[in-house]
């Protein structure tokens, strides 16, 4: 005979369940350009105050936006979030210094990547997921001019030869 307690059993996640929706806030698309992406990670920002609702409404810009480590943390520098409009107290900066949140392990081992002579930690995208502001974080080099026209010249290559496979529409 089974005692039960009358605690509900725990739900277990299947592996066909979705994760959630991720609503795209901005995005760094020169970062892809300028920069050589060899590590990305996905880490939380500490936001205060009227910040959250300041990018809810879009006023928030990580084009001029790097991370650095000081005092074994990650700090995101030059990330420009507007002011709140409506707030009249309790106004932030708009390009203060904020503080990412990562596990140890995965700092540790990210930031030790980091500073290897001339990569740098470089945000592509910040995003809501579960309410939540998520930034994603990549460890980048940094690119020549000429190796920057050579990926155009790639990309124009590989797109000439999809349109090209392509079947043309018949003309009625």
């Amino acid at each position: 005979m089974k005692i039960m307690s009358g605690k509900p059993a725990k739900a277990v996640a299947s592996p066909k369940e979705k994760e959630p929706p991720i609503e795209l806030i901005c995005q760094n698309r020169r970062a892809r350009h300028e920069y050589e992406i060899l590590h990305e990670i996905e880490c939380g920002i500490m936001l205060h105050g009227t910040e959250v609702k300041s990018i809810r409404e879009g006023q928030v810009s990580i084009e001029e936006a790097f991370a650095s480590m000081r005092d074994n943390e990650l700090w995101l520098l030059g990330c420009h979030i507007g002011e709140l409009k409506q707030a009249s107290v309790y106004k932030h900066p708009p390009r203060r210094v904020r503080k990412l949140l990562l596990h140890r392990r995965e700092l540790k081992k990210f930031a030790d990547s980091a500073k290897e002579r001339g990569q740098t930690l470089v945000p592509l995208t910040m995003y809501f997921k579960r309410g939540l502001v998520k930034v994603q974080l990549a460890i980048a080099r940094g690119r020549k001019l000429h190796d920057k026209r050579e990926k155009m010249k790639k990309e124009t290559m590989s797109k000439e030869i999809r349109q090209a496979m392509m079947p043309k529409k018949q003309l009625r």
